[in-house]
Protein backbone atom coordinates (compact mmCIF):
# COMPACT_ATOMS: atom_id res chain seq x y z
CA UNK A 1 0.00 0.00 0.00
CA UNK A 2 1.33 3.37 -0.97
CA UNK A 3 1.37 6.11 1.62
CA UNK A 4 2.06 9.84 1.69
CA UNK A 5 2.99 12.32 4.36
CA UNK A 6 -0.07 14.49 3.94
CA UNK A 7 -1.82 15.18 7.27
CA UNK A 8 -4.11 12.35 8.38
CA UNK A 9 -7.24 13.69 10.11
CA UNK A 10 -7.66 12.65 13.74
CA UNK A 11 -11.20 11.55 14.50
CA UNK A 12 -12.46 11.71 18.06
CA UNK A 13 -14.64 8.89 19.28
CA UNK A 14 -18.23 9.85 20.13
CA UNK A 15 -18.53 11.19 23.65
CA UNK A 16 -14.83 11.88 24.05
CA UNK A 17 -13.85 15.48 24.69
CA UNK A 18 -10.49 17.17 24.03
CA UNK A 19 -9.18 16.23 27.50
CA UNK A 20 -9.28 12.57 26.53
CA UNK A 21 -7.66 12.79 23.10
CA UNK A 22 -4.09 12.84 24.43
CA UNK A 23 -4.28 9.07 24.99
CA UNK A 24 -3.91 6.90 21.91
CA UNK A 25 -6.03 4.16 23.51
CA UNK A 26 -9.03 6.55 23.49
CA UNK A 27 -8.92 7.02 19.73
CA UNK A 28 -11.06 4.97 17.34
CA UNK A 29 -9.20 1.70 16.70
CA UNK A 30 -8.59 2.41 13.01
CA UNK A 31 -7.01 5.77 13.90
CA UNK A 32 -4.44 4.43 16.36
CA UNK A 33 -0.95 4.29 14.84
CA UNK A 34 -0.09 1.02 16.62
CA UNK A 35 -3.25 -0.67 15.39
CA UNK A 36 -2.65 0.63 11.86
CA UNK A 37 0.94 -0.64 12.14
CA UNK A 38 -0.26 -4.12 13.11
CA UNK A 39 -3.01 -4.24 10.49
CA UNK A 40 -1.20 -2.68 7.54
CA UNK A 41 2.52 -2.86 8.32
CA UNK A 42 5.03 -0.01 8.81
CA UNK A 43 5.15 0.91 5.13
CA UNK A 44 1.52 2.04 5.20
CA UNK A 45 2.06 4.58 7.97
CA UNK A 46 3.02 8.18 7.43
CA UNK A 47 6.23 9.44 9.00
CA UNK A 48 4.31 11.38 11.64
CA UNK A 49 2.41 8.22 12.62
CA UNK A 50 5.66 6.32 13.09
CA UNK A 51 6.94 9.19 15.22
CA UNK A 52 3.71 9.07 17.24
CA UNK A 53 4.34 5.39 18.02
CA UNK A 54 7.80 6.36 19.19
CA UNK A 55 6.39 9.11 21.45
CA UNK A 56 3.73 6.69 22.79
CA UNK A 57 1.52 9.39 24.38
CA UNK A 58 0.54 12.99 23.91
CA UNK A 59 1.26 16.05 26.02
CA UNK A 60 -0.44 19.29 26.98
CA UNK A 61 -3.86 18.15 25.78
CA UNK A 62 -2.51 17.13 22.37
CA UNK A 63 -2.40 13.61 20.99
CA UNK A 64 0.87 11.85 20.28
CA UNK A 65 0.11 12.23 16.59
CA UNK A 66 -0.36 15.99 16.96
CA UNK A 67 2.93 16.30 18.82
CA UNK A 68 4.60 14.14 16.18
CA UNK A 69 3.20 16.33 13.39
CA UNK A 70 4.64 19.39 15.14
CA UNK A 71 8.05 17.74 15.41
CA UNK A 72 8.04 16.70 11.76
CA UNK A 73 6.88 20.11 10.53
CA UNK A 74 9.47 21.88 12.69
CA UNK A 75 12.19 20.36 10.54
CA UNK A 76 10.59 20.98 7.16
CA UNK A 77 9.00 17.52 7.03
CA UNK A 78 12.49 16.14 6.40
CA UNK A 79 13.85 13.12 8.27
CA UNK A 80 17.33 14.12 7.22
CA UNK A 81 16.95 17.49 8.96
CA UNK A 82 15.34 15.84 11.95
CA UNK A 83 18.24 13.38 12.20
CA UNK A 84 20.68 16.31 12.26
CA UNK A 85 18.76 18.13 15.03
CA UNK A 86 20.41 18.68 18.38
CA UNK A 87 18.82 17.65 21.66
CA UNK A 88 18.20 21.29 22.56
CA UNK A 89 16.41 21.90 19.25
CA UNK A 90 14.14 18.94 19.87
CA UNK A 91 13.45 19.94 23.46
CA UNK A 92 12.39 23.39 22.28
CA UNK A 93 9.29 21.76 20.76
CA UNK A 94 6.29 21.65 23.15
CA UNK A 95 5.75 18.10 24.36
CA UNK A 96 9.35 16.98 23.75
CA UNK A 97 11.44 16.55 26.87
CA UNK A 98 14.87 15.05 27.37
CA UNK A 99 13.68 11.42 27.27
CA UNK A 100 11.70 11.89 24.07
CA UNK A 101 14.51 13.82 22.40
CA UNK A 102 16.90 10.97 23.19
CA UNK A 103 14.38 8.39 21.89
CA UNK A 104 13.99 10.24 18.59
CA UNK A 105 17.75 10.61 18.14
CA UNK A 106 18.35 6.95 19.02
CA UNK A 107 15.70 5.71 16.56
CA UNK A 108 17.05 7.81 13.72
CA UNK A 109 20.61 6.71 14.48
CA UNK A 110 19.49 3.08 14.28
CA UNK A 111 17.97 3.78 10.87
CA UNK A 112 21.15 5.48 9.72
CA UNK A 113 23.27 2.55 10.88
CA UNK A 114 20.98 0.08 9.17
CA UNK A 115 21.34 1.94 5.88
CA UNK A 116 25.08 2.08 6.41
CA UNK A 117 25.34 -1.68 6.91
CA UNK A 118 23.86 -2.24 3.46
CA UNK A 119 26.58 -0.05 1.99
CA UNK A 120 29.30 -1.91 3.87
CA UNK A 121 28.42 -5.50 2.97
CA UNK A 122 31.75 -5.86 1.17
CA UNK A 123 34.47 -5.10 3.72
CA UNK A 124 37.07 -4.16 1.13
CA UNK A 125 38.01 -0.61 0.18
CA UNK A 126 39.05 -0.39 -3.45
CA UNK A 127 38.49 3.30 -4.20
CA UNK A 128 37.86 6.69 -2.55
CA UNK A 129 34.20 6.30 -3.48
CA UNK A 130 34.00 3.19 -1.30
CA UNK A 131 35.24 5.30 1.61
CA UNK A 132 32.73 8.04 0.83
CA UNK A 133 29.85 5.55 0.72
CA UNK A 134 30.82 4.27 4.15
CA UNK A 135 30.83 7.72 5.71
CA UNK A 136 28.27 9.72 3.72
CA UNK A 137 25.28 9.06 5.99
CA UNK A 138 27.35 9.33 9.15
CA UNK A 139 29.09 12.63 8.42
CA UNK A 140 27.26 14.66 5.79
CA UNK A 141 24.79 16.46 8.10
CA UNK A 142 26.99 17.03 11.13
CA UNK A 143 27.34 20.61 12.37
CA UNK A 144 30.95 20.15 13.38
CA UNK A 145 33.91 18.33 11.96
CA UNK A 146 34.72 14.75 12.92
CA UNK A 147 38.06 13.17 12.10
CA UNK A 148 38.12 9.38 11.63
CA UNK A 149 40.63 6.78 10.54
CA UNK A 150 39.85 3.55 8.73
CA UNK A 151 42.23 0.77 9.71
CA UNK A 152 42.97 -1.63 6.83
CA UNK A 153 44.54 -5.05 6.71
CA UNK A 154 46.92 -6.21 4.00
CA UNK A 155 43.98 -7.08 1.70
CA UNK A 156 42.51 -3.55 2.05
CA UNK A 157 39.62 -4.89 4.13
CA UNK A 158 38.42 -2.62 6.94
CA UNK A 159 39.45 -3.70 10.42
CA UNK A 160 37.67 -0.85 12.20
CA UNK A 161 36.64 2.80 12.06
CA UNK A 162 38.04 4.96 14.86
CA UNK A 163 36.92 8.52 15.59
CA UNK A 164 39.93 10.58 16.66
CA UNK A 165 38.57 14.08 17.27
CA UNK A 166 35.42 16.17 17.03
CA UNK A 167 35.73 19.90 16.30
CA UNK A 168 37.95 22.12 14.18
CA UNK A 169 40.51 20.11 12.20
CA UNK A 170 43.93 21.53 12.99
CA UNK A 171 47.45 20.12 12.95
CA UNK A 172 48.03 21.45 16.47
CA UNK A 173 45.09 19.39 17.77
CA UNK A 174 45.54 16.08 15.94
CA UNK A 175 48.66 14.37 17.23
CA UNK A 176 50.11 11.45 15.22
CA UNK A 177 50.19 9.39 18.42
CA UNK A 178 46.38 9.50 18.66
CA UNK A 179 46.03 8.43 15.04
CA UNK A 180 48.57 5.63 14.92
CA UNK A 181 48.17 4.14 18.40
CA UNK A 182 44.94 2.33 17.33
CA UNK A 183 46.59 1.32 14.04
CA UNK A 184 49.56 -0.25 15.82
CA UNK A 185 47.31 -1.90 18.41
CA UNK A 186 45.24 -3.53 15.65
CA UNK A 187 48.31 -4.37 13.53
CA UNK A 188 46.83 -2.39 10.65
CA UNK A 189 48.70 -2.51 7.35
CA UNK A 190 47.54 0.98 6.35
CA UNK A 191 45.12 3.74 7.28
CA UNK A 192 42.75 6.08 5.46
CA UNK A 193 41.98 9.47 6.95
CA UNK A 194 38.37 10.72 6.76
CA UNK A 195 36.68 13.89 7.92
CA UNK A 196 33.73 16.08 6.97
CA UNK A 197 33.20 19.73 6.07
CA UNK A 198 29.95 21.01 7.65
CA UNK A 199 29.83 23.69 4.94
CA UNK A 200 29.10 20.94 2.42
CA UNK A 201 32.09 21.90 0.25
CA UNK A 202 34.68 19.08 0.42
CA UNK A 203 37.54 21.09 -1.10
CA UNK A 204 40.64 20.43 1.05
CA UNK A 205 41.65 23.44 3.16
CA UNK A 206 45.22 24.49 4.01
CA UNK A 207 44.67 22.96 7.47
CA UNK A 208 43.56 19.68 5.85
CA UNK A 209 46.75 19.64 3.79
CA UNK A 210 48.97 20.33 6.79
CA UNK A 211 47.31 17.63 8.91
CA UNK A 212 47.69 15.16 6.04
CA UNK A 213 51.35 16.05 5.49
CA UNK A 214 52.19 15.48 9.14
CA UNK A 215 50.32 12.18 9.33
CA UNK A 216 51.77 10.88 6.07
CA UNK A 217 55.28 11.58 7.40
CA UNK A 218 54.49 9.90 10.74
CA UNK A 219 52.97 6.87 9.01
CA UNK A 220 56.05 6.49 6.84
CA UNK A 221 58.28 6.39 9.92
CA UNK A 222 56.01 3.86 11.68
CA UNK A 223 55.55 1.66 8.64
CA UNK A 224 51.78 2.30 8.48
CA UNK A 225 51.17 4.22 5.26
CA UNK A 226 48.33 6.71 4.80
CA UNK A 227 46.52 5.48 1.70
CA UNK A 228 44.19 8.46 1.30
CA UNK A 229 42.43 11.33 3.01
CA UNK A 230 38.78 11.61 2.02
CA UNK A 231 36.84 14.79 2.80
CA UNK A 232 33.06 14.29 2.97
CA UNK A 233 30.76 17.10 1.85
CA UNK A 234 27.09 17.38 0.95
CA UNK A 235 26.53 14.82 -1.80
CA UNK A 236 30.17 14.87 -2.89
CA UNK A 237 33.69 14.27 -1.64
CA UNK A 238 37.34 15.05 -2.27
CA UNK A 239 40.13 12.49 -2.27
CA UNK A 240 43.74 13.47 -1.68
CA UNK A 241 44.69 10.41 -3.70
CA UNK A 242 42.56 11.43 -6.70
CA UNK A 243 43.78 15.02 -6.45
CA UNK A 244 47.43 13.93 -6.48
CA UNK A 245 48.05 15.40 -3.04
CA UNK A 246 49.66 12.25 -1.59
CA UNK A 247 53.32 11.36 -2.20
CA UNK A 248 53.72 8.56 -4.73
CA UNK A 249 55.15 6.09 -2.21
CA UNK A 250 52.09 6.44 0.04
CA UNK A 251 49.50 5.60 -2.58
Amino acid sequence: MRTTDTPHPVQIAPGLGPAHTARIKDWPTDERPRERFRALGPGALRTAELLAILLSSGAGGRTALEVAETVYQSFGRSLRRLAAATSSQLRAIPGIGEARAVSIQAALELGRRGAQEVRMEDGRVSSPRDVYRRFELKLRDLRQEEFHILLLNSQNAVISDVMITRGILDASVIHPREVFAPALAEAAAAVILVHNHPSGDPTPSPADREVTRQLVNAGRVLGVPVRDHVVVGNGRYSSFLDLGLLPADDR
